[in-house]
C-alpha cells in the first residue's frame, strides 16, 4: 500500500511540474500530456516550435526552427516526398530529419517529379510562353533574341565577307573553327530574323507556331557544338567534316555538303554503329576503324543533337541562298513553298 501511495505521489508531482494540475485545477486532459511529452522530446533533440504569427496554426502541421533555419511545415513535407515516390519517414527517422531528406532529394534531383522530357514539348512550351509574354507586355520576342544571344555578331558580317573568309581555311584549325562558328551563327540570325518579320496573325498559325518551335529547339541543340567551336575544343575528326561542310555552304554545292554531312553523322564503315568483331576471327583492315568511321549519332545523346541541329540549318542555308536544282537536296521552288 506504501508502494501505490509513493506511486500516485510520485505522478502527481510530476503533473504539478508540467503545470498540467495545481491547487485549483484538479484533472488535466490526456492531448495536454501528449503536447508537453512532445515538447520535451523536441527540446531534447535541439529543436523548438516556431512561433505562429503571420500565419494561423494548422492543426497537426509543426513548423520547427533548426539551427536558424526554417523548417517546412509536415503536411507540406509529406505532400512533396510523396510526389518523389519517398517515403515520408523512414525508421527512426524524426520530422527535422525526414525535410533535410527532402532538401537533399529537390537539390540532387530538381525535376525529378517531372519524369522524362520531349525536347520537342518543351521547346512548345517556351515558345507558348514567349508568346503570352509578348501579347501582355507588347514586346517582340524575336528582336530580344537578336540582342542577346547574336550580340557578339558583328553587323558587317555577311555572306560575301564570310566567303572571303573561307578562303584562308585548311591552315589553322583555330582559325577554321571561327570560321565555321560565324557561318552558323549567322545563319541562326537569318533564321531569327525571318521569324521576327511574321505578324501577328502569322504568328497565331499552326505553321508559324511549328517554325518557332523548331528553331528554338534547334537554338539549345546547337550551344555545345558551339561552346566547342568557341573555346577550340572540337575533335579533330569532326572539324575536317564541318570544314567541308562549310566549305560546300559557301560555294552552295549542297549535294556535296549533304555527303559530307552523312559521312561525318553515319560514317562510311560497314558496320557504321561501331561493330568490329562479328565472329572468332578478326575483321580484315580492323585497325583502319577510328571515330570517324564509327556513327557519331550513336556516341551520345548531346552529339546527336548537334547533328541533327547543322542538319536542320543546312536545310535553312539552302533556303535563303538557292541554287541550281542540280546542287540542292529535295530542291522546292520559292513558289511551290509559298
Amino acid at each position: 500500500m506504501d508502494i501505490l501511495k509513493a506511486e500516485i505521489a510520485r505522478k502527481r508531482k510530476l503533473l504539478e511540474e508540467k503545470q498540467l494540475v495545481d491547487d485549483k485545477k484538479k484533472f488535466f486532459r490526456r492531448g495536454d500530456l501528449s503536447a508537453k511529452d512532445t515538447e520535451e522530446v523536441l527540446q531534447k533533440v535541439g529543436y523548438k516550435k516556431q512561433e505562429q504569427i503571420a500565419e494561423p496554426r494548422t492543426e497537426g502541421a509543426y513548423s520547427f526552427v533548426a539551427d536558424g533555419q526554417n523548417i517546412l511545415p509536415r503536411i507540406e513535407v509529406i505532400r512533396r516526398l510523396r510526389e518523389r515516390g519517398e517515403p515520408i519517414l523512414l525508421f527512426g527517422e524524426t520530422e527535422p530529419e525526414a525535410f533535410d531528406r527532402l532538401r537533399i532529394c529537390e537539390i540532387s534531383q530538381p525535376e525529378a517529379n517531372r519524369g522524362f522530357r520531349n525536347d520537342f514539348q518543351e521547346a512548345m512550351e517556351q515558345v507558348d510562353a514567349a508568346y503570352l509574354q509578348e501579347m501582355f507586355a507588347n514586346t517582340p520576342t524575336a528582336k530580344e533574341d537578336k540582342k542577346s544571344d547574336f550580340a557578339e555578331l558583328d553587323e558587317s558580317i555577311t555572306w560575301e565577307s564570310i566567303q572571303t573568309m573561307a578562303l584562308k581555311m585548311g591552315k589553322n584549325k583555330d582559325y577554321d573553327m571561327d570560321v565555321i562558328i560565324t557561318l552558323l551563327t549567322f545563319l541562326l540570325k537569318l533564321w531569327n530574323a525571318q521569324i521576327a518579320n511574321y505578324t501577328k496573325h502569322e504568328k497565331m498559325s499552326t505553321k508559324v507556331k511549328m517554325t518557332r518551335v523548331i528553331y528554338t529547339q534547334t537554338k539549345e541543340y546547337v550551344k555545345p557544338l558551339f561552346r566547342k567551336l568557341k573555346h577550340h575544343t572540337l575533335p579533330e575528326d569532326i572539324l575536317d567534316s564541318l570544314r567541308d561542310i562549310c566549305k560546300h555552304l559557301l560555294n552552295r554545292n549542297y549535294i556535296s555538303a549533304s555527303d559530307a554531312y552523312l559521312e561525318m553523322a553515319i560514317g562510311n564503315a560497314p558496320w557504321p554503329i561501331g561493330v568490329t568483331m562479328v565472329g572468332i576471327h578478326a575483321r580484315t583492315g580492323r585497325e583502319k576503324i577510328f571515330s570517324k568511321n564509327v556513327a557519331h549519332v550513336m556516341n551520345d545523346e548531346t552529339q546527336r543533337k548537334y547533328i541533327q541541329g547543322l542538319k536542320r540549318l543546312m536545310t535553312k542555308c539552302q533556303e535563303y541562298f538557292p541554287t541550281d536544282p542540280s546542287k540542292c537536296v529535295e530542291y522546292v521552288s520559292k513558289k511551290d513553298r509559298e
